[in-house]
């Protein structure tokens, strides 16, 4: 695969090889698979002995002649509270199990549990290339965005110096209005369930190693520290995403 440079006029300079990583196969498959097993969860658990925090009697007896036995009233055998008597007589209600209210659950999360998962290096390489390969494929991005992009978008390091105002110019240029990063108020429950806002995923400038750069609006990531989730925000390929000279350079490097 070959593409040309972009100054910070946006006219195609010269020519460059993009590496092989460009030309992998995108496997959605495997690139989803690494993607969750990336996620870092909250390890989360019951509280041991939740819901079995009050005194109930154990398993009833059914059995004649019996202090509370059961005989005759037709009831089952659970653990029971006690809420009031009369000689002989005891007024039940089911507590502690699982089935009764207010009981314990019957499968609780586990704080103990594992929750992370180990990845293959030849399956972490192959959704690595599928992410950048993803990246420049015209169609995948158009299919996500609906937006057409000439594929891959390499600019040179002076583009990095100019001002965010005519920055931003030229990404809209190539990728329309959707380049920047939008928060807006989610609609429905999620407000109330510490997930008020949600943004776009917006464009992403992978810079060389040594390069700095700061925008906002958008993320920009150091080839030495790119990751999937930023090539494949939600686990599927296909984002905006400008490459730098020297960051091609450097992907080419890679082992």
């Amino acid at each position: 695969m070959k593409t040309k440079i972009l100054d910070k006029t946006g006219k195609a300079g010269k020519e460059i090889e993009m590496p092989k990583n460009f030309d992998a196969k995108i496997r959605v498959d495997i690139l989803a698979k690494v993607f969750e097993a990336m996620k870092r969860w909250q390890p989360t658990g019951a509280k041991i002995g939740a819901g079995a925090g009050y005194s109930a009697s154990g398993i009833l007896r059914h059995r004649r002649h019996v202090w509370k036995t059961t005989y005759g009233r037709g009831i089952s055998r659970v653990p029971r509270k006690i809420f009031s008597r009369s000689g002989s007589q005891f007024n039940w209600e089911g507590a502690t199990i699982a089935s009764a209210r207010g009981g314990r659950k019957a499968h609780p999360p586990k704080a103990w549990k594992n929750l992370f998962k180990k990845i293959n290096k030849k399956e972490f390489k192959i959704a690595f290339d599928s992410g950048l390969a993803g990246s420049v494929n015209p169609e995948l991005i158009e299919k996500k965005y609906g937006v057409k992009t000439p594929g891959a978008v390499v600019i040179g390091s002076d583009v990095l110096e100019i001002k965010s105002k005519d920055f931003f110019e030229l990404m809209k240029k190539i990728f329309g209005d959707k380049v920047l990063k939008k928060k807006s108020i989610r609609a429905g429950k999620g407000k109330r369930r510490g997930r008020k806002y949600k943004s776009n995923a917006g464009l992403l400038v992978v810079i060389g190693s040594e390069e700095k750069m700061k925008r906002k609006g958008v993320d920009v990531v150091n080839v030495n520290e790119l990751k999937i989730s930023d090539l494949a925000p939600n686990g599927i390929p296909g984002r905006f995403v400008v490459y730098t000279e020297k960051a091609i350079k450097e992907i080419g490097e890679l082992k």
